[in-house]
């Protein structure tokens, strides 16, 4: 959902009511593996940048949860871990069709891989 949240707590209470803990437990893990990074509202969605680099985001729309791996390497690294029922992957993003479909492991693995990361961003 393109947002006009002006932070990213708001942004989560607008989403649709069955998105909204699983947005949490996103956010949670960004702000807990992403450390050295902030977190801004860009492109209608929660980011979190690094020396003004937007390298992670979030998003809630009408038939997914969206979420932004900006680092092809990162990316690249754990898309086999990504083939899976209910799953889009494209360019930097993984669409989740069910918040329930989303593996909070696997996430967290490619939070710590974007902090280490040097790779190009798409």
């Amino acid at each position: 959902m393109q947002s006009k949240a002006k932070d990213v707590t708001t942004y989560i209470k607008e989403a649709p009511p069955e998105c909204q803990e699983a947005l949490r437990r996103l956010r949670d893990l960004c702000r807990a593996e992403l450390t050295g990074f902030e977190e801004t509202m860009q492109y209608g969605g929660p980011s979190y940048s690094r020396n003004s680099e937007v390298e992670v985001g979030f998003a809630g729309q009408k038939h997914f949860i969206g979420l932004y791996i900006l680092r092809t390497d990162v990316m690249k690294a754990h898309k086999h871990l990504l083939n899976q029922k209910g799953i889009s992957v494209g360019k930097g993003v993984i669409r989740y069709s069910k918040p329930e479909r989303i593996d909070f492991e696997v996430v967290k693995s490619m939070l710590r891989g974007t902090v280490e990361s040097k790779g190009p961003v798409c």
